[in-house]
């Protein structure tokens, strides 16, 4: 009996494994579907739930990258949050985080300054010469949520803010180059932490991604951190990669007067960037690409 490394009984020269060996037919999407679901929680989407998704993220995308060339010197982060805010409202959208969570966060986006890692809040105090800023923008438009947020360096910034700024683009693009079908998720944090400790900076342990689309959080957490989830990517995923990195400790502490606002322990800077992504059947598509 023929072997999977033997000839090809075709006569092609190559073993039969690489040519006319049996193939399995391809899974059944709705079967895997309801598998990913009942053992993982994760929502699979189907084409007409990825369109709605592509074009929620396709507005949030919009909405950061405006708000993004309005953040300058002297420029607070409130008027920042009337801007976005007005925004989405004009494209038929709703700003996710208005109202999110116990206690209700009180703003349109989030404003993350300096040592903030994650969930500033807009207020009064203008921008200046040297602040870093990330700015977090997620929306929901009939029933679907895009999720995406990026750095803004007001002018000269120095070198300990400017390098966690590109450490952790670099950790957002290394990582999302590694996906596609079959790809562990932990393999997403092993990525990150791997070149995130190679420049010297630290990765936050204490906040993830997430799957998006459906919901602006549902399964799987996304961690950017060495982790042990072994949950296979597969097509129809769609998720949020978000690598909050820090200059020193990666601990933050949040603040006990607002409930939201998250500062590194050690005070110094961090800086986020983040995509909404889609898994396709040969790799992935950034949904919050502009």
């Amino acid at each position: 009996m023929i072997s999977r490394n033997d000839p090809c009984w075709c006569g092609s020269g190559a073993k039969w494994k690489k040519c006319h060996f049996p193939k399995e037919p391809p899974e059944d999407h709705t079967y895997l579907s309801q598998q990913y679901l009942k053992k993982y929680g994760i929502i699979v989407k189907n084409a007409e739930q990825i369109a709605g998704i592509r074009h929620a993220c396709k507005i949030a995308a919009t909405v950061l990258d405006k708000t993004c060339k309005m953040a300058k010197a002297g420029v607070t982060t409130n008027a920042l949050d009337a801007y976005a805010h007005k925004l989405q409202i004009e494209a038929g959208a709703k700003p996710a985080p208005l109202g999110y969570g116990s206690p209700p966060f009180p703003k349109s986006i989030c404003t993350s300054l300096n040592e903030v890692i994650c969930h500033g809040i807009p207020d009064d105090k203008p921008l200046k010469e040297g602040d870093i800023i990330n700015i977090d923008v997620a929306c929901s438009i009939n029933g679907y949520f895009g999720d995406c947020s990026a750095m803004v360096c007001i002018g000269k910034v120095d070198a300990d803010r400017q390098r966690v700024v590109d450490v952790s683009h670099e950790c957002l693009m290394r990582s999302m180059a590694i996906l596609k079908p079959g790809v562990l998720v932990c393999e997403i944090g092993d990525v990150i932490e791997d070149y995130a400790r190679q420049m010297g900076c630290s990765v936050v342990h204490q906040f993830a991604g997430h799957g998006v689309g459906i919901e602006m959080h549902e399964p799987p957490q996304i961690p950017h951190h060495y982790n042990r989830i072994q949950i296979p990517l597969v097509e129809g995923m769609t998720f949020t990669i978000e690598p909050m990195i820090n200059a020193g400790v990666a601990t933050g502490v949040i603040d006990k007067r607002d409930g939201w606002t998250v500062r590194t322990e050690d005070g110094r800077p961090s800086a986020q960037w983040e995509h909404s992504i889609l898994i396709t059947a040969s790799g992935y598509e950034i949904l919050t690409k502009i």
